[in-house]
């Protein structure tokens, strides 16, 4: 081409900028070359994601110790005014009767559960926890002779617990330690506060206060929140290494709470299941470690998706955390199963497929 030539085409590309419709044309076509490239990487990303496989599924039974846990209802323990105050007065027969808790034991050992924590929350406003029936909770305990029994207490932040208030630190040690001598076959007892802010100082008080009255040999369990994700950050339900080991040098036993991370994609929950199964347990210096899986429904909410967290996603997290130790850490002592009330043939069958080493028979 000559110089000419040159300035001519240069000239001509001048004119036909000019033309009204010329930038349109040129933010279209750039549009399109986006849309492309758009449409590549979202298909690439499927193709990944369906590739992607965070959890492993193991049917031998290699990662039961057959000391798994499971929180159940209220009812089993619940005195009459709990019953009248919650509208079940027609359920006292049902959750009285010897041959309907001795069912529910035999299905609990049959599926390696030893460790079984009755609600008995929320606490009063004062501090105060919970009532039992007397004649029940004994019947209850020399049915499940075997079982470690610890009952469930707490409640919520702000609503029923005032942990920054010294009294009702108080009145919470003094009734369980009331409740604990009252029923010795009780192992010990089971606390859950939520919210609990990582950090929180009065929570940490609250452990101290109840450790210094709770009778000898009895039990000092809690439920903890999981670590920090990107996922979730809401700092009041996740607890951070250092939080961690200061509960863990203050317990016998941590039940951390796998789920209500609001997560609508299945690997998504597996992988943070994971995650979350090696930093508990690499976090957790000293005490037992259950891993709280969940079996519940509560659907329509924005933080639980019953077809993301369910017991089958959460066992395939565990699977594959568990499966990057060399030898199970001594801290590991199973899966807690939240909860019994939701439970139905097909989750117990769930459970017996792809987590249990053997069935333990009556």
């Amino acid at each position: 081409m000559t110089k000419v030539q040159g300035e001519s085409k240069c000239l001509l590309l001048e004119e036909v900028k000019k033309y009204p419709g010329y930038y349109i044309k040129v933010m279209q076509k750039r549009l399109y070359y986006f849309l492309c490239a758009g449409i590549v990487f979202l298909f690439l990303l499927l193709i990944t994601y369906y590739l992607w496989t965070p959890g492993q599924d193991f049917t031998d039974g290699r990662h039961d110790r057959k000391r798994n846990g499971i929180w159940i209802q209220h009812g089993w323990l619940g005195d009459d005014k709990w019953f009248v105050r919650n509208h079940k007065e027609d359920k006292i027969h049902y959750f009285r009767n010897p041959e309907k808790i001795k069912e529910v034991a035999s299905l609990l050992r049959q599926h390696n559960i030893i460790d079984v924590f009755p609600h008995l929350a929320p606490t009063s406003t004062t501090g105060r926890i919970s009532p039992v029936d007397p004649e029940q909770a004994e019947l209850f305990l020399n049915i499940f002779d075997g079982f470690r029994v610890i009952p469930w207490v707490g409640g919520v932040m702000g609503v029923q617990v005032f942990i920054e208030n010294p009294e009702w630190r108080r009145n919470f040690a003094d009734t369980i330690r009331e409740l604990l001598v009252a029923h010795p076959k009780f192992s010990g007892i089971h606390i859950n506060i939520e919210p609990c802010p990582s950090g929180n100082k009065d929570f940490i008080a609250l452990l101290e206060e109840v450790r210094r009255v709770l009778p000898k040999g009895k039990v000092l369990s809690v439920a903890t929140f999981p670590p920090p994700t990107l996922w979730h950050p809401f700092d009041d339900v996740h607890w951070d290494e250092e939080y961690y080991k200061e509960v863990s040098g203050r317990v016998d036993q941590i039940v951390v709470m796998m789920y209500d991370t609001a997560l609508r994609f299945q690997k998504v929950y597996q992988n943070l299941v994971v995650h979350w199964t090696r930093e508990v347990l690499d976090w957790s210096n000293g005490p037992e470690v259950l891993l709280g899986l969940p079996a519940y429904q509560d659907e329509d909410v924005a933080y639980h998706d019953p077809e993301v967290e369910n017991l089958m996603n959460a066992l395939l997290g565990i699977h594959s955390g568990l499966n990057q130790y060399k030898n199970l850490p001594k801290s590991y002592q199973g899966i807690a199963i939240y909860c019994e009330w939701e439970m139905d043939s097909d989750k117990w069958q769930i459970l017996k497929d792809h987590f249990l080493t053997s069935v333990t028979h009556d």
